[in-house]
């Protein structure tokens, strides 16, 4: 517990389970003239060894040892370059537990009275039910809207397809030209086209010559992305390997144990220079030199808060362990895990990938046009991709969360075709399509959308999935997260009385507070007095009145609005 009205002074117990490793480790400090702690090297692994030291009380000198691999060089390094436990880090990990504890234990049994079922309100928790529940509702109001297009399939030296954009010089309408209500945005100068002149412009066209009007290539690069930090390495494996964060963290938490693969948990894409050394130099050997870029590439990333794990997740020492050597030692999850951090960590060095786009526009006349008076003027557009260079592509391409985006960046070739050219039409097709509402979150989405908002941490993430999930607050349907009823009642009830703890910007600053803790620019305890007392200088209602008044006062609760999914 926590002592609110003495300095905020915690109760801390040893763990029944956890007595006799204690009692072993006290009789083993009798033996030693030197105490290491070497837990991981963030927050929540110096609040760790914080916890040993008092726990055990040592009267030996104690020194603090950090490391981002477990490797006989790293370790070794570790030893020669102890430092003292960074009591910042201590308070900013112990101050995030207490702020959680605090709205956790004053608002959860608000919860239980006005919302049956509810399992717990939490800090971050919170806020990831909230946009799940917000995406919910804008899929519901959304009103879809019907279009249709005309594709044609053209012949010259292969076959390839091209779409009707244009009739009579008017652009016809695409998706992305009706808004959520199903109606044309007032901006759009478009053409919606019918079924019955879809079809009347398919058969018109299918059996006619199409003339090519222009044929341009654009040059286009692609950069590789940045090394692995927590999150995107939670979001490409749910991608890619269909694993949730937890599974993701798990294999992670062994390949680092195991001396595989760096410290785990970090919001940095910077990679030291032995491992871009090691990158530079995997990525020549396997792909020659015409692979790898003439300069090293730096990731280095402005990051407000101090997650204090200062690399990119890679593989471990001066020389990566190679697939093959992955194959042989490790299997299941490691290995794919394994697969994924070294295959990105490898690209990140390597060169751009250099591709053209070559866009073709054509024309025809067309007559006798159901609905159409006199001659029908069509313009057609079709769209290549070539590889001119795969660069960083030979080893790892980036997964995306849009299987459209995924199919556009293929390579797709078109016949070689110039100016003046007539092409025939082998058939063309009328097609329907309905605009579609946003996408539901995945696990994967919400994560990026947390961490774009500034909300939560790397260590965070992993755990606030599997708590929304096992609470009952969502289900899964494939890899989307639907929201359960009772999600939208604890949100609306949250919105109606704790608004401020559900807002996106009170929540990202407070993160941002923890951040000025963990780098000595404001003391824990005073900013914990500010939270839960109040401050009569702030702006919101929760932090002028302070959490312990909001949550103690009386309510009458409006159940109508707290149980209706507006």
């Amino acid at each position: 517990g926590i002592n609110v009205n003495d300095h905020f002074k915690p109760v801390y117990v040893v763990s029944s389970d956890r007595k006799k490793i204690v009692s072993e480790l006290k009789a083993a400090l009798k033996e030693v003239d030197e105490l290491y702690l070497a837990t991981d090297e963030d927050r929540e692994g110096e609040a760790i060894a914080w916890h040993l030291q008092e726990v055990l009380n040592p009267k030996v000198p104690v020194k603090r040892m950090v490391c981002h691999e477990i490797t006989p060089a790293a370790i070794e390094r570790a030893v020669n370059d102890t430092r003292d436990l960074d009591l910042r880090l201590v308070d900013a990990q112990e101050g995030r537990r207490f702020l959680d504890r605090l709205v956790g234990y004053e608002v959860s049994p608000v919860l239980w009275r006005a919302v049956d079922k509810a399992r717990s309100a939490g800090r971050v928790q919170s806020v990831a039910i909230r946009l799940v529940c917000e995406r919910e509702r804008e899929r519901m109001a959304f009103t879809s809207a019907t279009w249709f297009d005309v594709t044609a399939t053209l012949t010259a030296a292969t076959t390839f397809e091209a779409t009707v954009d244009t009739l009579n010089g008017a652009s016809l309408a695409t998706g992305k030209n009706f808004d959520a209500a199903g109606r044309l945005e007032s901006t759009a100068t478009v053409e919606v086209l019918t079924e019955p002149s879809a079809r009347a412009v398919a058969d018109a066209l299918t059996g006619t010559d199409v003339t090519v009007l222009s044929v341009t290539p654009t040059a286009r690069t692609q950069r590789p992305q940045a090394p692995f930090m927590t999150s995107s390495l939670q979001i490409e494996a749910s991608r890619k390997l269909r694993f949730d964060p937890e599974r993701t963290m798990r294999a992670a938490q062994r390949l680092y144990e195991q001396g595989w693969i760096t410290y785990m948990r970090t919001d940095s894409t910077t990679l030291s220079n032995e491992a871009i050394n090691a990158a530079r130099s995997m990525a020549r050997s396997m792909f020659g030199d015409d692979y790898v870029a003439d300069a090293p590439r730096r990731y280095d990333r402005k990051v407000k808060n101090a997650q204090e794990a200062h690399e990119a997740i890679r593989p471990a020492g001066e020389t990566f362990r190679s697939l093959d050597e992955a194959h042989g030692q490790l299997g299941g999850d490691e290995l794919a895990v394994y697969d994924l951090i070294w295959k990105r960590t490898i690209a990140s060095q390597m060169v751009d990938a250099r591709l053209t786009q070559d866009k073709v526009r054509l024309t025809t006349t067309l007559q006798g046009v159901d609905g159409y008076d006199g001659d029908v003027e069509a313009g057609l557009s079709a769209t290549g991709l070539r590889i001119e260079f795969p660069g960083f592509r030979r080893a790892y391409v980036e997964g995306t969360d849009d299987p459209e985006a995924e199919l556009a960046d293929q390579e797709r070739i078109l016949p070689a075709l110039s100016e003046g050219e007539t092409v025939p039409v082998q058939g063309a097709e009328a097609k329907g399509h309905d605009t579609q509402p946003p996408d539901r979150y995945s696990e994967a989405t919400l994560i990026k959308k947390l961490e774009d908002l500034g909300i939560g941490r790397p260590s965070t993430y992993a755990s606030v999935m599997k708590t929304i999930d096992r609470r009952g607050y969502v289900w899964k349907k494939g890899k989307s997260l639907v929201p359960a009823f009772r999600a939208f009642a604890v949100v609306n009830l949250m919105q109606l009385y704790f608004s401020d703890l559900v807002d996106y910007q009170f929540t990202a600053e407070m993160e941002n507070q923890l951040d000025d803790i963990a780098q000595g620019k404001q003391d824990l305890e005073p900013w914990l007095n500010k939270f839960y007392f109040g401050d009569p200088t702030a702006s919101t209602e929760l932090a002028r009145l302070g959490l312990e008044c909001v949550t103690h006062e009386l309510r009458e609760f409006d159940f109508a609005a707290i149980n209706s999914i507006p």
